[in-house]
């Protein structure tokens, strides 16, 4: 059975039209691994379509992943804008909080990538930090403004946590390029990896009931490495899509 797992995405003006998109590497990863990729776009009136609605999406899908992309507007989470508040799409967190409530109703495995991460906190009643260089300054750079493939830093992951069995590591260095994090964590979700300097970097749900895992940095870019960690957490989504189906 090939799963068919379906990918958050954005819009963005491209040659002077609005587009929705994603990048090809959450798409290429996925194909990789051996499944079929689907992608749901913005909805503009997705706090309107009800939670029916989202359910009836996923009827056909065997896993969801939350991609990366723009800061979520801190309205969701209760807060007034920080200053440095990058660009936000309003129907993008409608339809991606819509989504992860759905999926945990129906306890549909979730993998989130960094912005995925912090809008799957928020979905579920956590906060975050907006910028982490005026909120949270340390000794790592986590948007250092090179390569999307460069791994810039470590993250010490809790030893036999599910997020690190699906890596096959403790240790592992990451991509990262974000400058919002992880705050107060939501309930039912467990840290259970941090940089060095106390950042959150990866979290998963607390039960058994539900797989989700969720990390800040790109595994999507690093696929193709020397480094197995990266392909192993495909294919733990994958093997969990399988179960699910």
């Amino acid at each position: 059975m090939i799963p068919v797992i379906a990918l958050t995405s954005t819009t963005e003006v491209i040659r002077g039209a609005s587009r929705v998109r994603v990048n090809a590497a959450y798409t290429s990863a996925l194909e990789h691994a051996g499944a079929v990729p689907i992608i749901f776009p913005p909805l503009s009136g997705a706090d309107a379509l009800g939670a029916d609605c989202f359910s009836r999406l996923l009827d056909n899908v065997h896993a969801l992943v939350l991609t990366g992309g723009e800061d979520i507007d801190p309205a969701r989470y209760h807060a007034a804008a920080h200053p440095l508040l990058g660009p936000v799409n309003i129907a993008r967190d409608a339809t991606e909080i819509a989504l992860v409530l759905a999926a945990q109703a129906r306890k549909l495995p979730i993998l989130a990538i960094c912005r995925g991460i912090q809008l799957l906190n928020v979905a579920l009643g956590g906060t975050l930090v907006q910028d982490l260089a005026t909120e949270r300054p340390g000794s790592v750079d986590h948007d250092p403004g090179v390569g999307r493939e460069a791994r810039v830093h470590d993250v010490t992951l809790e030893q036999g946590s599910r997020l690190a069995g699906a890596l096959g590591e403790t240790n592992i260095r990451v991509n990262s390029f974000h400058h919002q994090a992880l705050d107060q964590v939501a309930d039912g979700l467990r840290v259970v990896a941090h940089a060095p300097d106390g950042i959150i970097e990866g979290a998963e749900w607390s039960d058994e009931d539900w797989w989700v895992l969720a990390v800040q940095w790109h595994p999507e870019e690093l696929t193709l490495t020397p480094e197995r960690w990266d392909r192993s957490l495909f294919g733990a989504l994958l093997e969990q899509a399988r179960n699910f189906s």
